[in-house]
């Protein structure tokens, strides 16, 4: 998709949810009771959600919905009925949509209908019933690396050149600190420092959790030999992993690396080891969490450290399990 189609996309999702009106006023004014009961309840629901990743992804999930049923007014969206949330789930079937996402989706909108009859907004939750499709709960899907393969990503990018400290720094972050690729284009220079005498890294996680991580020695380095040559080591309010062109900053020098720049580097450096398409920056997170516990940390850790709210999750990213060598299609010889 090109910057302006999806530019075209991201204001159509906009347009396809109400909106909060402008406060009148400015914004210092408070806001008069007429108002709040002017603001949709779908707003209200979306506005709920503490993690902004989460606000995003619900969005999105629901105005998949209203723009697939050509839903039109907040009115139509609260009469739907079982029929129409059926009707959605088999036409993504029919689409190929993976079952995760439909899983995803459906949650979405259930969570927003279970809202809207909690504040009587709508009579009944449509989704509540829908049997969704059934997904692999005891092992993930990402793709995670292995140690020797880790290893050589983390030595890819070039130290002699600017972005290449960069990338080096990124890297360490997301196979030795296991953040997700938010987390890691959201760092703040001032987000490294020193906690009871370790390096350290300040997180801002899933549902805005605080977390002060103590980090790999190895990756403290890297954080100091990119600022130290990249020169923004003194602008603690600034961005930590800023974006480069010809290893130089962009025009705006405290924009932050985009979440997406992430990835694109991940598959850059993966690829350039040998390692097909498959892979993304999530697969650092799944790397480190297998790594981790096969090293001997304990599951509470990592389930700490990583940001899970229940052990189930981290347990997903667990490959300690997965072991090709013993697949039984190489005992089938013929």
């Amino acid at each position: 998709m090109t910057s302006a189609e999806n530019h075209n996309t991201n204001n159509q999702e906009r347009s396809e949810l109400p909106s909060i009106p402008a406060a009148a006023g400015g914004a210092g004014k408070w806001l008069s009771l007429e108002f709040l009961q002017s603001v949709p309840e779908e707003e209200i629901w979306l506005a709920g959600q503490l993690s902004p990743h989460t606000r995003r992804a619900y969005k999105r999930d629901v105005a998949h919905f209203v723009r697939t049923m050509s839903i039109r007014s907040a009115d139509h969206l609260r009469k739907v009925n079982r029929a129409a949330v059926v009707a959605w789930q088999n036409l993504m079937k029919e689409r190929g949509t993976k079952p995760r996402t439909i899983r995803r989706r459906l949650s979405a909108l259930s969570s927003l209908f279970a809202h809207l009859v909690a504040h009587r907004a709508a009579d009944t939750n449509p989704v509540r019933d829908i049997k969704r499709p059934r997904v692999n709960r005891r092992q993930g899907t990402t793709r995670a690396f292995s140690s020797r393969e880790a290893r050589k990503i983390l030595d890819a990018p070039d130290a002699a050149t600017l972005i290449g400290l960069r990338d080096r720094a990124i890297l360490s972050v997301g196979l030795q600190a296991g953040p997700r690729r938010s987390e890691i284009a959201s760092l703040l220079v001032k987000d490294y420092h020193t906690d009871a005498g370790y390096k350290s890294l300040h997180f801002i996680r899933k549902g805005g959790e605080d977390l002060s991580l103590a980090i790999n020695p190895q990756t403290a380095q890297r954080i100091e030999d990119y600022l130290a040559i990249a020169g923004h080591g003194e602008d603690a309010d600034g961005p930590l992993f800023r974006p480069l062109r010809k290893n130089q900053l962009q025009s705006n020098p405290r924009r932050h690396l985009h979440s997406v720049g992430i990835d694109r580097l991940l598959r850059k450096h993966a690829a350039s080891t040998g390692l097909g398409p498959g892979y993304s920056a999530h697969s650092m997170r799944a790397t480190f969490i297998t790594t981790a516990l096969n090293n001997g940390a304990s599951l509470e850790d990592v389930q700490r450290d990583v940001g899970h709210a229940d052990p189930s999750t981290t347990k997903l990213y667990d490959r300690r399990g997965h072991n090709p060598e013993k697949s039984a299609s190489f005992f089938a010889t013929y």
